[in-house]
C-alpha cells in the first residue's frame, strides 16, 4: 500500500511518543505534561511558529511550505488532534498502562496526538508544499468544549486556516482502512437534568403523599413516546435517561428525585424539535401528578457536519493512502464530536481511521493500534501535500 515511506520510517518513534503520553494521561484543561510534551516537538522539529496556551492548554504550531502559495484558493490547511484522557480505570494491563490511578486514554487520543507529532516531524523536514501546515492540538475534546475554547482564543482568525480536517480512530474497522461520510457523521450531545419536588410521606399512605419515583418513572416513559411518536421513523434521534437517583430507605416515599440524561440527533431541526417535546412532556408530567419539576435543558455539541468537497477530497486522499477499496462510507454515529464546532467556522472534513478488533472507545480494555500509525501519518502528510500546490 502506499504509505508514505518516511512515516513507516517514523513509525518506532511514534509509537514511542503515544507509549508515553498514554501512560501519562490528563484530563481536559490539564493537559500540561501532555502540551509541554508536543511544544517540545514542534521546536525540535524546526517549525516555524509554535503558540501554546490556547483554549487553556492547546497547542498550535506552524509549517511553511518551501513553494509559493501564489494565487492558490486554499493557503493554509489545519490538522487537528486532541490530547485529552478520561476518568477510567485502565484494565489493559499493558507494560506502558496509565500510571495515573483513576485516567487513562481510553478514547485514542494519545494515538491522534502522535500521529500528527509524526505529521508534522515529516512536513517539517520535506517542505513540499505551497502555504502553511497549521497542527492543532486540542485540549477537552471529552466534554470540555476545548475546540470551542481554541476558537475563542482566535485560533482561525490568527493562523488564516482556510480548511480544517479531523481525525479519529475507529474501532471495528479494520487497520489500514478509513470511513468517512458527508453529511452529518456525527451527533449533537445535549444534556437534561430534571429535579422532581414531590411531597414525602410514609409508604403505607401514598394517598397523602406526592411520590416522586412514580413520578419519575411516568416522565422517563413519556419521554421515550418522543423518538418513538414525535420523529420521523426516517430521522434519527436517541433519548436516553441514564441516572435515575431518589431515597434511601424502603418504607419511606422520598420527596425528591433526580433524572439525568442525553439527547442525540443529526439536524438542527431534529434537535429543535426533540428539546421543545422534552420541555412539553415534562411540563405535561408535572400536571398531570401535581410535582413541581425542573429541567435544565443544555446544549452541548452541535451536529458535525462534513462539507461535501472536502469530504470527496478526504477520500481521495486516503485511498491514495489505503487503496481502493479500503475507504468505506459509514452510517453516521450518535456519539459526539466537538469537532464539530471546528466545522461550524471553516470546510473541512472529519474521517475515522481503522483499529481493528479493539475494544470499544471509552472502555476500560480499550488501546490504540499503534499498526495504525502509518495510515494515520501518511494520511495527515498527503493531506497537506495534496491540498496545498503551488
Amino acid at each position: 500500500m502506499p504509505i508514505v515511506n518516511r512515516a513507516a520510517d517514523l513509525q518506532p518513534e511514534i509509537q514511542a511518543w503515544r507509549r508515553d503520553i498514554h501512560e501519562h494521561p490528563e484530563l481536559g484543561y490539564e493537559e500540561r505534561r501532555t502540551s509541554a510534551f508536543v511544544a517540545d516537538r514542534l521546536r525540535e522539529f524546526g517549525c516555524d511558529e509554535v503558540a501554546t496556551g490556547l483554549g487553556g492548554t492547546g497547542v498550535v504550531g506552524v509549517i511553511k511550505g518551501r513553494k509559493p502559495a501564489g494565487n492558490a484558493d486554499v493557503k493554509v490547511i489545519g490538522l487537528r488532534a486532541d490530547m485529552d484522557a478520561l476518568p477510567i480505570e485502565e484494565a489493559t494491563g499493558l507494560p506502558y498502562a496509565s500510571k495515573i490511578s483513576g485516567k487513562m486514554h481510553a478514547c485514542g487520543h494519545d494515538g491522534h496526538t502522535a500521529m500528527l507529532l509524526g505529521a508534522a516531524r515529516y512536513l517539517a523536514e520535506t517542505r513540499n508544499f505551497a502555504g502553511q501546515a497549521v497542527v492543532i492540538f486540542q485540549p477537552a475534546e471529552e466534554g470540555g468544549f476545548g475546540a470551542a475554547a481554541m476558537i475563542r482564543d482566535g485560533l482561525f482568525e490568527r493562523f488564516a486556516i482556510d480548511q480544517v480536517y479531523g481525525m479519529h480512530n475507529g474501532p471495528g474497522i479494520p487497520v489500514g482502512s478509513f470511513a468517512i461520510r458527508p453529511g452529518p457523521i456525527m451527533a449533537s450531545t445535549d444534556a437534561v437534568n430534571i429535579h422532581i419536588e414531590g411531597r414525602g410521606g410514609h409508604a403505607a399512605r401514598p394517598h397523602l403523599s406526592i411520590d416522586s419515583v412514580m413520578v419519575g418513572a411516568q416522565l422517563i416513559t413519556a419521554l421515550q413516546s418522543i423518538v418513538a411518536r414525535s420523529v420521523d421513523p426516517l430521522e434519527a434521534a436517541v433519548v436516553s435517561m441514564c441516572e435515575f437517583h431518589a431515597g434511601n430507605a424502603r418504607n419511606v416515599i422520598p420527596q425528591t428525585a433526580e433524572i439525568r440524561g442525553t439527547v442525540r440527533t443529526l439536524t438542527p431541526e431534529v434537535r429543535a424539535l426533540v428539546e421543545k417535546r422534552v420541555r412539553e412532556v415534562v411540563g405535561g408530567v408535572a400536571q398531570m401528578t401535581g410535582a413541581k419539576i425542573d429541567l435544565e435543558y443544555l446544549r452541548g455539541y452541535p451536529v458535525v457536519v462534513n462539507h461535501a468537497a472536502q469530504t470527496d477530497f478526504a477520500i481521495k486522499v486516503a485511498e491514495d493512502v489505503a487503496g481502493n477499496g479500503n475507504v468505506q462510507e459509514m452510517p453516521p454515529l450518535m456519539g459526539g464530536e466537538d469537532f464539530a464546532y471546528m466545522l461550524e467556522k471553516r470546510p473541512g472534513a472529519f474521517i475515522f481511521c481503522g483499529n481493528g478488533d479493539s475494544a470499544g472507545l471509552h472502555h476500560p480494555a480499550y488501546n490504540f493500534d499503534d499498526e495504525a500509525i502509518v495510515f494515520g501519518t501518511s494520511y495527515w502528510i498527503k493531506l497537506v501535500e495534496s491540498t496545498l500546490v503551488a
